[in-house]
C-alpha cells in the first residue's frame, strides 16, 4: 500500500528531508506532495545575497528543485497550507482542495520578527526572508533618487548580510544595533569592536547603543517615495546618551531575527514550546503521532535552531523513522551553532563559548592592529582543551580550530594556534591531526572519517566527496578542508578552476585558441555547465583579451569585469576612482604635465607621483572619467592599465643619456618594452624594470621580468616582485643584444599567459614549472617545446592590433553611458563622496566618519 506523505512548505530543509527519503528509500511505495507557499521551489536563503546585482531567480534554486528526478514526489509551488484536519489526516490549501495524508511533515520554517517601533508598518520599511523580499527592496531602491540611504534595523549576521545587499543596489547603508557591537552573540566586545571599524571602513555607517527608534513619513509623503523620487521615511535613533540622529531614508529593512512559523500548528491544537515552535521529542515527532516538525519552526525538546545544520539533522532523523530500513530509531543528538561569514572582504567566525563564560577557563588573546586582525581561543583551566573561539578580519584557523572543540589540543603551545608565525615553534594544526569523528562539514554532520572512507571507496576529487558525502553542499565553507582531506590521503588534487569548468586555465587558453570561441557563453555552453561565478567569469575575460584584441567592454565581455575593468579605472575607498596615464619609461613631455596639472586643477584630484614613475590622480568621480580621458588622449596620452591584470609599468634609469656610469640606453629600452607589452592581459599583473648598469638604479631584480645592462648587452631576469613575498628574478640569459632580448620577453611573458594559472603571478609561476628556471630557459632559449615561432607570432598579433582602451570608449557611445553614478540619474553626482584637506592633502571623507554626517 502506498504511503503517503505530505510536507508543508519547500525550503533547503524541506528540500533535504525530501531527496533524503528519496534516496534512502528509492524502491518504497511513496507517494510525497510538497507544499510551497512561494512561488519558487526550493532556493538558497542562506546565499540570498546573490541574487543581488544578477536578480536571477533560477540561480539560486538548489539541485532539481522541483525533485523532478523522483516521479514518486510532486510538488506544489504558490499554495498556502490554511488548516490541518488531525482526525481525517488531511490537509486544507487556499484553494479549497484537501490532500490526505499518512505522516504530515511541517517544515514552514520562520518568519522575519518586525519589533513593534513606531513606523514599522509605513510602506518604505521591508524584512530580509525571502526573494520577492529583495525584488521589493530593490523596486524601492530605483524610484528613490541619487545618493537615497537604507536603514537595516539589527547589527546580527542577517542585519550585515542585509546592508551589504543595500550597497550593492546602489544604497548608502546604515546599520542599527542594540548592543554595544555588531554581531553580539557570535563575537565579544574587541572582535565586535574591530569589525564595526572594518565594516565602516567599506562605506556602511554603523549605530551602535541604539536604544530608541522612530520611523515615520517625510514631510509630504506616505513614506513610499515622494513623487519627485526622494527618500521616503525618516528614521530617528536615539542612543543610550539621549543624543539623537536623523537619516532619510528611501527603506528601512527589519533584521531582527526569526520567529518560528508556528501558527498552522497552533491552530490544529498541537503542542507548542514555551517560546514558540512546534514542540518535539528527539525523533522530531510532534503531540500528534502521525505530524512530525523540522527545521525552523520545530523546537525540539524546546529549542529552535535557526541554523541550517540543525535544520538538515532535523531532516535526516524524520527521512529515517518515516521508513522501515536501518536508522529508524535516529533521534536528534545537538547542533553545530558555530558561525562563518565573508562579507565585503570581511572575515568573521566564532565557535563553542565564544564569550568565556565557562567557570574557571582561559582566554588567549592576539589582538593585531597592523593588519587589523583578532583572534581568540577559550581554553579549560589547564589549557588543554578547546572550549571555543572567534576571529574577525582573518578566519583563516578556524576550519581547523573548530573540529577540535572540546578536544584536547595537538600543540603544547596554543598560540602556536592563532600565530602562524609561531607555528614553526610550536607545531600548529594540521588536518592530519584532526580524529576521524572530528566533523569537517558542520552542515551536514560529516566527519573526517566518512570523506577518508569516500575516498577509499573512489572519491578522488572534491566533487565527488559531495556527491557521495553532502559535505561541501550547503555553505561551502569546508571546501578548502576537504580539498585537505584529500591532499593528506595521497590523493592528486584536480586543476578545475571552478565549478562550472572541469579544465584549468591553462586549458581554457588552449580550449579557446584552438576552438575560437569568443564568448563566455559560448564557452561554458560547449566546455562547462551552469552560468558562471565570480572566479570563472573574469578569468575568462582575462583569456578572451590575451587571445584577441577586442575592447574588454565590447559585447558579453563587459559584463564579465570586475569593477576596475568595467571602468577602465582603479576605484578608491570612498567610491571614487584614480586616472594613471601611461608614461612609457617614466618619459614625459613639458606639455603633458602642464595638461595633468590643469585637469586635476579643473576636477579638484589629488596628484601623486607612483613607485613605478608615472603620475596618479585620485578623486575623479565615476561620471568624470570620460572628461578627463579626453584631454589625456588629446595630448598624445593613453591609458595606464594601472587597473588591469595586465603589463603595469616599465621603470628606468636615465642610462646612458645622462647618467655618467650608464652602460645601455635603459630610457629607450623601457620605452621600446613598455609601448610593445602595453595593454597585454595576463593571469596577474605584470611590472617589468630596466637599469642602465649594475648599480640597479630600477630596481630590475625586484620585477616580474628585470633587464639589467652590461658592456656588451643586456642581462634579462625573471620572476622577481616585492609586496607581501617579495623574491628576486633569476638570470635566464646574459649579454643578449637588443634583438634577442625583445624575442626572449616575448617568449617568456606569452609562456607565461599561456600555461600559468588563475591569479598566478610570474614568481609562484616559475616555482610550480617543473624543472624551474632551467625548464624555462630550455623553452625561451633552445625552444626544446618547437613553440618559440608560435610564442612569437602571438606577441606580434597583440602588438599589431592593440588600441587604447579610454580613445576606444571617447569614440563609442554605448559604452561611454555605462560611466554615470545612477542609471536612473545620469546627471547627477553621487552626493555621499565627499573629500576634506588633512596635514595639507585631500583625503576621501568616509560614510560614518566624524567629518560627515550622518544624515547625508
Amino acid at each position: 500500500m502506498t504511503e503517503h506523505i505530505v510536507v508543508v512548505g519547500h525550503g533547503m530543509v524541506s528540500h533535504r528531508f525530501v531527496s533524503t527519503l528519496g534516496s534512502r528509500y528509492a524502491d518504497a511505495d511513496l507517494a510525497v506532495t510538497v507544499i510551497g507557499e512561494e512561488p519558487d521551489p526550493a532556493y538558497d536563503r542562506v546565499g540570498l545575497s546573490a541574487y543581488v546585482g544578477a536578480w536571477e531567480r533560477a540561480a539560486l534554486h538548489l539541485e532539481d528543485a522541483r525533485h523532478s528526478a523522483d516521479p514518486r514526489v510532486t510538488v506544489r509551488s504558490g499554495h498556502l497550507v490554511t488548516a490541518i484536519d488531525r482526525a481525517a489526516q488531511q490537509v486544507e490549501l487556499d484553494s479549497g482542495e484537501r490532500i490526505a495524508y499518512d505522516a504530515l511533515v511541517l517544515a514552514t520554517g520562520s518568519r522575519a520578527f518586525v519589533p513593534p517601533v513606531p513606523g514599522h508598518d509605513l510602506p518604505g520599511c521591508h524584512v530580509y526572508r525571502t526573494l520577492d523580499d529583495l525584488d521589493a527592496i530593490r523596486a524601492a531602491a530605483e524610484t528613490a533618487g541619487p545618493g537615497a540611504h537604507g536603514v537595516v534595523i539589527g547589527g546580527g549576521l542577517l542585519g550585515i548580510e542585509a546592508a551589504n545587499a543595500l550597497s550593492l543596489i546602489g544604497l548608502t547603508p546604515h546599520v542599527v544595533e542594540r548592543n554595544d557591537r555588531l554581531m553580539p552573540v557570535q563575537v565579544d566586545g574587541r572582535g565586535g569592536a574591530l569589525l564595526g571599524d572594518l565594516i565602516r571602513d567599506r562605506g556602511i555607517e554603523v549605530h551602535l547603543s541604539v536604544t530608541d527608534t522612530v520611523i515615520e513619513p517625510r514631510d509630504g509623503t506616505d513614506g513610499a517615495g515622494g513623487a519627485d523620487g526622494a527618500d521616503g521615511v525618516r528614521v530617528t535613533l536615539t542612543g543610550d546618551d539621549g543624543e539623537t540622529t536623523a537619516v532619510e531614508a528611501a527603506v528601512v529593512v527589519f533584521s531582527v531575527g526569526v520567529r518560528p512559523r508556528d501558527e498552522l500548528a497552533r491552530a490544529a491544537g498541537l503542542a507548542l514550546a514555551e517560546r514558540g515552535g512546534v514542540l518535539t521529542d528527539r525523533a522530531c515527532r510532534t503531540s500528534d503521532p502521525h505530524v512530525f516538525a523540522i527545521g525552523e519552526c520545530a523546537a525540539i525538546e524546546g529549542t529552535c535552531y535557526g541554523l541550517v545544520g540543525p535544520g538538515y539533522a532535523s531532516a535526516e532523523v524524520v527521512a529515517a523513522r518515516l521508513g522501515d530500513g536501518p536508522g529508524t530509531d535516529a533521534e536528534f543528538t545537538g547542533a553545530d551553532l558555530a558561525t562563518k561569514l565573508k562579507l565585503m572582504g570581511v572575515d568573521v567566525a566564532s565557535f563553542g563559548d565564544a564569550h568565556g563564560r565557562t567557570p574557571g577557563c582561559l582566554e588567549l588573546v592576539v589582538d593585531d592592529p597592523v593588519t587589523r586582525t583578532y583572534s581568540k581561543l577559550v581554553l579549560s583551566d589547564d589549557a588543554l582543551t578547546l572550549l571555543g573561539g572567534v576571529f574577525v578580519g582573518d578566519a583563516g584557523p578556524y576550519q581547523l580550530l573548530k573540529p577540535l572543540l572540546g578536544r584536547t589540543l595537538p600543540s603544547s603551545n596554543p598560540l602556536s594556534l592563532i600565530t602562524p608565525g609561531a607555528a614553526a615553534d610550536g607545531g600548529g594544526v594540521g588536518v592530519e591531526s584532526l580524529p576521524d569523528d572530528a566533523q569537517i562539514c558542520s552542515c551536514n554532520a560529516v566527519t573526517k572519517g566518512t570523506l577518508r572512507d569516500a575516498i577509499c571507496g573512489g572519491a578522488c576529487d572534491v566533487p565527488a566527496l559531495k556527491a557521495c558525502t553532502r559535505a561541501g553542499t550547503s555553505c561551502g565553507s569546508c571546501l578548502p578542508l576537504m580539498r585537505q582531506v584529500l591532499e593528506a590521503e595521497g590523493v592528486e588534487q584536480s586543476t578545475a578552476l571552478c565549478e562550472h569548468f572541469d579544465q584549468s586555465r591553462s586549458e581554457l587558453f588552449e580550449i579557446v585558441t584552438v576552438t575560437g570561441i569568443r564568448t563566455f557563453s559560448g564557452l561554458i555552453g560547449r566546455f562547462g555547465r551552469g552560468s558562471g561565478c565570480d572566479i570563472c567569469k573574469p578569468t575568462v575575460a582575462s583569456i578572451l583579451a590575451s587571445t584577441s584584441s577586442d575592447h574588454v567592454l565590447d559585447g558579453e565581455q563587459a559584463s564579465l569585469q570586475d569593477t576596475n575593468d568595467h571602468f577602465l579605472a582603479n576605484i578608491q575607498k570612498n567610491g571614487t576612482y584614480s586616472v594613471v596615464p601611461r608614461m612609457p619609461g617614466g618619459e614625459v613631455t613639458a606639455d603633458q604635465l602642464i595638461v595633468i596639472g590643469e585637469i586635476a586643477r579643473d576636477h579638484d584630484l589629488y596628484v601623486k607621483v607612483t613607485g613605478g614613475q608615472r603620475i596618479d590622480l585620485f578623486g575623479a568621480r565615476v561620471e568624470e572619467l570620460p572628461q578627463i580621458w579626453r584631454r589625456l588622449v588629446d595630448a598624445g596620452m593613453e591609458s595606464g592599465h594601472a587597473y588591469g591584470k595586465s603589463l603595469r609599468t616599465v621603470k628606468s634609469c636615465v642610462g646612458t643619456s645622462w647618467c655618467r656610469y650608464g652602460q645601455q640606453d635603459s630610457v629607450g629600452m623601457a620605452v621600446l618594452l613598455e609601448t610593445r607589452y602595453r595593454g597585454l592581459r595576463a593571469p596577474h599583473k605584470i611590472k617589468m624594470g630596466v637599469s642602465g648598469c649594475a648599480r640597479e638604479c630600477a630596481e630590475a631584480r625586484g620585477k616580474d621580468v628585470g633587464v639589467i645592462a652590461t658592456e656588451t648587452g643586456w642581462n634579462l631576469y625573471v620572476g622577481g616582485n616585492g609586496g607581501a613575498t617579495p623574491r628576486h628574478a633569476q638570470l635566464l640569459a646574459g649579454d643578449l643584444t637588443d634583438d634577442q632580448l625583445i624575442r626572449y620577453i616575448d617568449r617568456t611573458v606569452m609562456f607565461y599567459v599561456r600555461t600559468a594559472e588563475r591569479l598566478q603571478r610570474i614568481a609562484p609561476w616559475l616555482e610550480s614549472l617543473e624543472g624551474g628556471i632551467d625548464h624555462l630557459r630550455e623553452v625561451v632559449c633552445s625552444d626544446s617545446l618547437g613553440l618559440a615561432a608560435e610564442l612569437e607570432g602571438r606577441m606580434e598579433s597583440h602588438v599589431e592590433g592593440y588600441v587604447d582602451e579610454w580613445a576606444a570608449v571617447l569614440d563609442d557611445p554605448d559604452k561611454l553611458a555605462r560611466f554615470v553614478s545612477f542609471v536612473n540619474a545620469p546627471e547627477a553626482p553621487d552626493p555621499t563622496v565627499q573629500f576634506e584637506e588633512r596635514d595639507g592633502r585631500k583625503v576621501p571623507v568616509l560614510l560614518g566618519s566624524p567629518s560627515m554626517p550622518a544624515s547625508v
